[in-house]
């Protein structure tokens, strides 16, 4: 067995294992923490695929600021007793199947055309892409005030999130 396939055997089952807890578990952070597996997976295949920019992404973007908004979220809210209910798994359930045999069909009736991947020579190479994406992030004609706009947001929101959460805590409590 190659050490790919090895790879993407135990990447495949940390990313079901993950969706798995964040489906089944009673508690909503272990839930999280299963989400955040299951992205930490992704990231993991597309690190297979040889895009490093794409992992990088995943990791930053998806288990970095969606986990936590996600935590905040949870934070901020009340718990709800009926949030796990049999009924509710079982509807999300069916439409998960539905959403599955919809993208299995889509993806078994696709050419087999990758973009960006030459079949002789394999993925193009990682870090002239990193590189790019970087240099036009920091160019004062391309990226960069949006890029500086965008941080200066999400600081935005986390320090109000913040300030609403030590708000409503010290209120009842």
């Amino acid at each position: 067995m190659s050490a790919e396939i090895l790879a993407f055997l135990v990447l495949a089952t940390a990313t079901v294992a993950g969706g798995v807890v964040t489906l089944w578990s009673r508690y909503v952070v272990h839930s999280a923490f299963g989400l955040m597996l299951s992205l930490l997976g992704v990231a993991g295949f597309y690190v297979l695929l040889g895009s490093d920019f794409l992992a990088v992404t995943q990791v930053v973007v998806y288990v970095g600021g969606v986990v936590v908004l996600y935590l905040f979220g949870v934070m901020l809210t009340p718990p709800d007793r009926e949030e796990r209910s049999i009924r509710r798994i079982a509807v999300a359930g069916i439409f998960a199947v539905a959403a599955l045999v919809v993208l299995l069909k889509a993806v078994f009736g696709m050419e087999g055309r990758w973009y960006g991947v030459d079949p002789d020579r394999g993925p193009a190479s990682g870090g002239a892409v990193i590189r790019e994406v970087g240099n036009a992030f920091m160019d004062k004609e391309a990226y960069l005030l949006p890029f500086e706009i965008a941080s200066v947001l999400l600081l935005v929101a986390l320090v109000g999130a913040v300030f609403i959460a030590r708000r409503e805590g010290g209120r009842g409590s």
